[in-house]
């Protein structure tokens, strides 16, 4: 069974920094895009960063570019997005995803497999 865990959220106050991880096992970690999406209360999911292992190209949602930086350590089969100067409108639910194919943006039925999600507040 496929499986995508999350780790590493918590609370912060704005302007602060914290680093999610998403560990991936029993899937072919090279052929896929993972990343993060978020959704906040009473809102819809939204596509935050997608990285693709193999070929090491990026997408990020305009809200968050030049303050989250995506990775990834094929090794461990892990993503990590580290997430600095962190604004109050950042607080959701970060779920890891995995699609097959290259980091762009996806809809969520282009999605493969999710995670379980991790909290990320920030309070102002």
């Amino acid at each position: 069974e496929v499986q995508l865990v999350e780790s590493g959220g918590g609370l912060v106050q704005a302007g602060g920094s914290l680093r999610l991880s998403c560990a991936a096992s029993k899937f072919t970690f090279e052929n896929y895009a993972i990343g993060w999406f978020r959704q906040a209360p009473g809102k819809g999911r939204e596509q935050v960063s997608f990285v693709h292992s193999r070929n090491a190209k990026t997408y990020y949602a305009d809200s968050v570019k030049g303050r989250f930086t995506i990775s990834s350590d094929n090794a461990k089969s892990t993503v990590y997005l580290q997430m600095n100067s962190l604004k109050p409108e950042d607080t959701a639910v970060y779920y890891c995803a995995a699609g097959y194919g290259e980091a762009t943006e996806r809809r969520l039925h282009e999605i493969d497999y999710w995670g379980r999600g991790t909290q990320v507040t920030v309070s102002s």
